[in-house]
């Protein structure tokens, strides 16, 4: 069911597209996580429309030997379509161009299985990312590999992470001209955040700027380009050297903007989940920072959250687009955060331009533009101290997933994304770090928000703050989507439905049961016949793996209780491991 939000503004709304510029033609390639610098997951391919999109049907399927959570998205480069699995971390290569895209090769990484038991949430992987003839992709144990496309040979194997601390990385890394850059995994285990960037050519780690502590280890100068904060701000908002365990991870999703020669990424949250451990406003984590590729110095910060009381990381994608706001064209970042807030802000300078709840929020009464701070109820801070604190939303899982990549399409002017109706109370307890186990420190069970659906896809119009329409789903909603030039929006849910809906209006127009609940991101590309053709993976995992009851059918130990709040979805859903490919 969906439903439609009035618009008064409506005329105003169809000039954007043509303000915004004309999209450039699409190759039919996809070959980065995001499809494009810009994270726009919008694709210019327009054989499938609204009128069509109801005679798609599977044209393919592969099963990729893994059960667990197939989150990320595949890659087309040319006539081949690469696929990245969770642990161990197999990278396939299918030649679309013979009958049932058999294996060109498969490269199996040699990865460290002790990884499985230091990943916080389910041995994921969020994808792989083309340049230069390679594939690039992280292991789960701090490893970054990169492959040869054609033959796939192993051409540079570079450590990054350590997972004896901590740390792990399953996150997709992201090419900027010469420059790989890569992230960990590691909040709920105190790591010491950063981010890192290594030659394209030799895998050789090149820099590394962390998220806090002082200026020199920020790569930091307060009044180069935009960034303004105090003199080791990293450090004098933290207590003593809480710091030094205080999180931070980068395990989501980043952007680049070649004219301003910025990439944009967000940071996690804070260690230990209480409070009363780390006062201080904990910069730079639950930020959205901007930085040199060429060398890591920092350009600009904005922290959404300061002193997370509720584990709101900011790890989900900034979406790069030009929009009239307030009467003048903008070069604009959108991001939707775990906190349930949607910011627009200036990607040249991080100043705040709009900010409005797209999801249920009670943890603040809003976001005060001119400061850039949230306006928190107090009643809903967290701690040791304050004992249970109840009717917290969203929950810590977000008013969105960050592992759920919105979409944007520059024809209608809006943002479509996946969205939680969770709420959760919250019990903080001191805690003591161990390098390499958790640092967590609470209890946090959720249940069903307002209205009794567990979350939603929606379409946002980021410009003005505001809902255009909704369709509500019965569990939570944890896949990414892709818009297309033919005007249809693509989502999965976590029962295993694949959908496509009329990007402008949100009706549904086709839905296909795909075997294992969705929580990867959907891709368009144009086959060598020159077809349209859309790709998803089938294999329900990340935190749901922990949530979902029995879906684990081959380990006969693990009967686990499903969550309160979705006791029913193991019904509708099993571990799984499929990748799918639709087309007319």
């Amino acid at each position: 069911m969906h439903h439609k939000i009035p618009r008064p503004t409506a005329a105003l709304l169809l000039v954007l597209p043509i303000l915004q510029g004309t999209p450039q033609r699409d190759d039919g390639q996809w070959t980065m996580p995001g499809h494009d610098y810009a994270a726009t997951r919008y694709s210019g391919l327009s054989q499938i429309t609204t009128a069509n999109a109801p005679r798609l049907r599977a044209v393919w399927s592969f099963s990729t030997g893994v059960l667990g959570g197939h989150e990320g998205q595949p890659l087309v480069v040319g006539s081949t379509m690469y696929v990245v699995t969770p642990f161990p971390n197999v990278l396939y290569a299918f030649d679309l161009t013979r009958e049932g895209y058999p294996l060109k090769w498969k490269y199996r990484p040699d990865v460290n299985p002790s990884s499985v038991g230091i990943a916080c949430c389910d041995a994921i992987n969020r994808g792989a990312v083309y340049a230069g003839g390679k594939i690039i992709y992280n292991l789960l144990d701090g490893h970054t590999v990169a492959v040869d496309a054609v033959d796939g040979r192993e051409l540079w194997k570079t450590q990054i992470a350590d997972i004896g601390q901590g740390e792990t990385t399953p996150m997709a890394p992201f090419v900027a001209g010469n420059r790989v850059i890569v992230g960990p995994s590691g909040g709920e285990f105190g790591i010491y955040g950063w981010v890192k960037g290594l030659d394209l050519a030799t895998g050789k780690i090149l820099w590394t700027a962390h998220n806090m502590g002082p200026d020199s280890l920020m790569l930091a100068r307060p009044g180069r380009g935009r960034y303004v904060g105090d003199p080791n701000i990293g450090m004098t908002t933290w207590s003593g050297d809480s710091w030094r365990r205080g999180g931070a991870p980068v395990w989501g999703w980043i952007s680049y903007d070649p004219q301003l020669d910025l990439i944009y990424f967000g940071t996690g949250n804070p260690g230990p989940y209480n409070t009363e451990q780390r006062p201080g406003e904990n910069k730079w984590t639950n930020s959205v920072l901007a930085r040199r590729p060429g060398d890591g110095s920092l350009f600009w910060a904005y922290q959404f959250t300061p002193h997370d009381s509720w584990d709101f990381d900011s790890n989900a994608e900034m979406i790069l687009a030009d929009l009239v706001v307030g009467g003048r064209l903008r070069k604009v970042l959108v991001h939707f955060d775990k906190n349930g807030f949607a910011y627009t802000l200036d990607r040249a300078t991080g100043e705040l331009l709009v900010a409005e709840p797209f999801a249920n929020v009670t943890w603040a009464k809003g976001v005060n533009r001119t400061s850039g701070l949230p306006i928190v109820d107090t009643t809903k801070i967290t701690g040791a101290s304050r004992g249970n604190v109840t009717g917290i939303c969203p929950s810590l899982e977000g008013g969105k997933s960050p592992a759920s990549p919105a979409s944007y399409s520059p024809r209608t002017g809006y943002f479509y994304t996946a969205t939680n109706n969770l709420c959760m109370n919250f019990e903080a307890a001191p805690v003591t770090r161990i390098a390499g186990t958790p640092y967590i420190g609470a209890t946090t069970p959720y249940y069903i928000g307002p209205g009794g659906n567990g979350g939603a896809f929606i379409a946002w119009d980021a410009a003005r703050g505001r809902k255009v329409w909704e369709i509500k789903e019965k569990f939570p909603v944890w896949s990414g989507s892709v818009a297309t030039a033919g005007g249809v929006v693509f989502y999965g849910t976590l029962d295993g439905w694949f959908k496509a809906a009329d990007a402008r209006t949100g009706r549904q127009l086709w839905k296909f049961k795909v075997g294992s609940g969705v929580v990867g991101a959907p891709i368009t590309f144009r086959g060598p016949d020159g077809k349209q053709y859309v790709a998803i993976y089938a294999g329900i995992g990340g935190d749901w793996f922990l949530l979902s009851g029995d879906v684990r059918s081959d380990d006969p130990a693990d009967v686990r209780p499903p969550a309160d709040f979705a006791a029913e979805l193991g019904r509708h859903t099993s571990q799984g491991g499929i990748v799918w490919i639709f087309g007319l």
